[in-house]
């Protein structure tokens, strides 16, 4: 399922590691802020708390039009009846995710290099995850670091909307939006933050910015 490349501009990815309350309370702070995509992603829970977490939060982002997208997991994401699935190099390969899940779901894939963003893109992919932009320490294994002008290499391969990953944050989000990104992918830039309400905001109006500015140098 194809969304509008505005529903990327701000992707938070959960992580309870940051905070003390609870996870819906906080997400939906995030969500009144400017988060445009919600990414469940929460490693320790097993599968019925994946479920039951997964099914709070699409009852609270759906209402609001934030589409929730459940990491690694196909069959959480259809259990669920969520907007869509992330895939990173270990889980299934998109085609096979794609067969599985139909046209109804969105399909993120992770990306560092442009052969594997036309790979994922052939193989029925709807965005890319593209990093690592900076090493961070919110996800040990992450992809190599590419930096901006690797994001500008995969960003120039495909056509489907680009999310910049890792190590992004308010003060250099539009470099990613320069670099070709539709949006950026954030976890402590948020989460870490002592007002997340508040750091969403920020961080949208500086995505905003670069995304008018770019457009206004198109001819």
């Amino acid at each position: 399922m194809r969304l509008s490349r505005d529903r990327y501009r701000l992707y938070l990815v959960t992580d309870r590691r940051f905070q003390t309350r609870e996870l819906v309370e906080v997400v939906l702070e995030v969500a009144a802020g400017g988060a445009t995509m919600v990414q469940l992603r929460e490693k320790d829970l097993d599968t019925r708390e994946l479920l039951e977490l997964g099914a709070a939060l699409l009852a609270h982002l759906r209402p609001l039009g934030v589409p929730l997208i459940v990491d690694d997991r196909v069959d959480v994401a259809l259990a669920l009846g969520a907007d869509g699935v992330h895939l990173g190099r270990k889980d299934l390969p998109v085609g096979v995710a794609r067969r599985i899940m139909g046209d109804k779901y969105v399909i993120g894939a992770t990306a560092s290099t442009p052969e594997e963003a036309r790979a994922s893109e052939a193989a029925g992919a709807d965005y890319l995850g593209v990093g690592a932009i900076f090493p961070t320490a919110t996800k040990r294994d992450h992809s190599p670091v590419i930096g901006f002008d690797g994001l500008a290499k995969v960003c120039r391969a495909v056509s489907i909307p680009c999310v910049a990953i890792s190590g992004i944050a308010r003060e250099n989000a539009a470099h990613a939006i320069g670099a070709g990104a539709a949006g950026v992918a954030v976890v402590s830039a948020i989460l870490a933050a002592p007002d997340v309400g508040r750091a969403a905001r920020e961080l949208r109006r500086e995505i905003d910015r670069a995304i008018d500015e770019r457009e206004d140098k198109r001819p």
